[in-house]
């Protein structure tokens, strides 16, 4: 697809991170551990062949953890804050990174929804919902 560079962090900002590959894929996964790893519907991860991961602060903050039943599905977060970071996976040849961790301006949208038959009832879809630029008015105090 095309040659990146993303920069990022963590939600307190102590882990941040710079990441150049080729951008080739970009999905919603909702898949039980996706739905589970981010306590939302789905997880929407960017795929980086040949990437280049740099920590450029709070690499001794990176915690990682692995479901013992998973053969590839782990997640690395800031031990700090638990927010997902991007992570490198030797055996499939990319890097992993969470969308909502990029500050930088994603240069592709979302592809796909993946593991559709194993999303929640709930999860969002192609339905019409209302938007509202903040929260709703009877929301707001």
């Amino acid at each position: 697809m095309s040659q990146v560079t993303l920069k990022g962090s963590c939600l307190c900002g102590a882990v941040a991170f710079e990441i150049e590959g080729d951008a080739r894929h970009f999905y919603h996964c909702h898949c039980s551990r996706c739905r589970k790893s981010t306590g939302t519907g789905h997880a929407t991860n960017l795929m980086l062949m040949g990437a280049k991961v740099a920590f450029t602060s709070g690499e001794s903050l990176l915690r990682s953890f692995k479901p013992p039943q998973a053969q590839r599905f782990t997640r690395q977060f800031c031990g700090n804050c638990g927010s997902p970071v991007p992570r490198y996976v030797p055996e499939m040849g990319f890097a992993l990174v969470p969308a909502g961790s990029v500050d930088s301006e994603i240069p592709l949208t979302p592809q796909a929804r993946i593991y559709w038959d194993s999303r929640a009832a709930w999860s969002c879809g192609d339905e019409p919902l209302p938007r509202f630029a903040e929260g709703p008015q009877s929301e707001r105090r």
